[in-house]
């Protein structure tokens, strides 16, 4: 069960802060779209694809990232929400990765390529980094507990979609800047990228337990198949193998189909 215990007022000012966050990093992109400031997304991502993509439709997931979000800032602020361990040590690694959405989108439609990856590592980093170090308490969650319906939920799927976007962005970055080390052929990078993705993500699951990391990942996996099918079979194939791993791992770690490990999703 989540704690009952209401909120000090420097715990009532770090939700605030969350809220405004999530708003931030949600707004930002929304302005961004209908003013036509600077590179849209998909210009940014086009610019050094021609190692790995991912199909359009793909992105579609942050429609359901932002309204996890937001539904996570909203619950946490109310009043009558308690001050659970995770609320309380989730608070600031949120809203700094909510702040790095946003300035992601800034950096983008600025082509600043470099800062996109740093932001995008950090911003991954600042969610992910306390989620494992707090794997125990989310295991512990009863299925339906409020905080993991708005809690873990939300900020685990965008921890999951961060964990195939980040290493995206630096393998497109890299591209641009034709600076692909010639250890690999550029099929050969892009399969790396795709393994070590898969391999982090499946680790990641297996700590926190959760179907809300594993899906949007391979979600990802899915959609460089999808774009590389007809022209990289072995890039396309390696993701969709990927995907598959993911989601038969996840439902294997989650459901309990493995010995001495509590059921949660």
């Amino acid at each position: 069960m989540s704690s009952i215990l209401r909120p000090t007022p420097a715990q009532r000012t770090r939700r605030l802060v969350v809220l405004a966050a999530a708003v931030f990093a949600v707004v930002v992109p929304l302005v961004q779209n209908l003013a036509g400031l600077g590179l849209t997304q998909a210009e940014f991502a086009a610019d050094g694809n021609q190692t790995l993509r991912v199909a359009g439709y793909a992105f579609s997931i942050w429609g359901l990232i932002y309204l996890g979000l937001l539904a996570y800032a909203v619950r946490q602020v109310l009043p009558q929400t308690g001050e659970s361990v995770l609320i309380n040590r989730m608070g600031w690694p949120s809203a700094v990765a909510f702040f790095g959405l946003g300035l992601w989108i800034v950096v983008a439609a600025l082509n600043l390529k470099a800062a996109s990856v740093i932001i995008i590592f950090a911003t991954l980093i600042a969610l992910l980094a306390p989620l494992l170090a707090l794997s125990g308490e989310v295991r512990r969650l009863a299925r339906f507990d409020r905080d993991r319906l708005l809690l873990v939920w939300p900020l685990a799927a965008l921890a999951g979609w961060l964990t195939v976007a980040a290493p995206l962005n630096l393998i497109t970055t890299v591209t641009a800047f034709d600076a692909l080390p010639a250890a690999l052929s550029p099929t050969g990078w892009a399969v790396l990228a795709i393994v070590a993705t898969t391999g982090v993500a499946l680790a990641v699951t297996a700590a926190l337990r959760t179907l809300a990391y594993p899906l949007p990942t391979a979600w990802g996996l899915l959609g460089a198949f999808v774009a590389e099918q007809a022209e990289k079979p072995a890039v396309a194939f390696t993701a969709l193998a990927g995907a598959v791993i993911l989601l038969i791992g996840g439902v294997l770690l989650v459901f309990r189909l493995k010995p001495g490990i509590e059921r949660a999703a």
